[in-house]
């Protein structure tokens, strides 16, 4: 009698353990195979920076692809970020960890302008 007491408990400890398994992997499998999401795209098009203004999440990475025929650059005016002259094509990207207002232009051609707005939201 014993060891039929024995082996039900122990069957039924390792279904609990099983359904226990079963249901961690259902609840964690969306954020495991979630896909990440793309960065936001500023284009650069026709000396402008599109859109002008943005604004993401602390941790965001903001990606900035040169789509004319002439270089730019996408220069922070405090200078916190700087890219390289981006040829046609090229792309930027600079991840925004800390709230704040960030204005930025291009050096080349100082009237395109635009601002990422970095909130917790």
């Amino acid at each position: 009698m014993y060891e039929l007491f024995t082996r039900l408990a122990a069957t039924r400890t390792r279904a609990a353990a099983v359904l226990a398994a079963i249901f961690a992997i259902a609840f964690a499998a969306p954020s495991i195979f979630a896909a990440a999401a793309p960065a936001p795209v500023v284009d650069i098009t026709k000396f402008a920076f599109t859109p002008k203004e943005i604004t993401v999440a602390p941790g965001t990475k903001i990606a900035w692809t040169n789509h004319d025929e002439i270089p730019h650059t996408v220069t922070a005016t405090d200078k916190a970020f700087d890219s390289k002259a981006l040829d046609t094509s090229d792309r930027y990207e600079h991840t925004f960890s800390t709230e704040g207002d960030y204005a930025y232009f291009c050096s080349v051609h100082p009237f395109m302008t635009g601002i990422v707005h970095v909130r917790k939201q």
